[in-house]
């Protein structure tokens, strides 16, 4: 996978995985909220997954919550907690 194509892949489940769970980024992000930066710190942790195969399985299953080894569950309850 290119660094692109991986880079792309990993926004998706990282977007995916706060609207599951009820944040909004781009409105955080918008809003003054959250900054640039945190969302590219959020994006680098994310491609560093251990088992990012498995996030998008349980993206697709619609399984709640977070799996153990998310790597941005304090960053997206935050944001949800903002933004509700």
């Amino acid at each position: 996978m290119s660094t692109t194509s991986k880079t792309a892949h990993h926004e998706q489940l990282l977007e995916r995985m706060a609207t599951r769970n009820g944040a909004d980024l781009d409105l955080a992000r918008q809003s003054g909220l959250i900054d640039g930066t945190e969302i590219v710190e959020a994006l680098v942790a994310c491609m560093g997954c251990s088992d990012a195969g498995g996030c998008k399985s349980r993206l697709d299953r619609d399984v709640p919550g977070f799996p153990d080894y998310c790597r941005n569950v304090s960053m997206i309850q935050r944001v949800e907690a903002l933004t509700h």
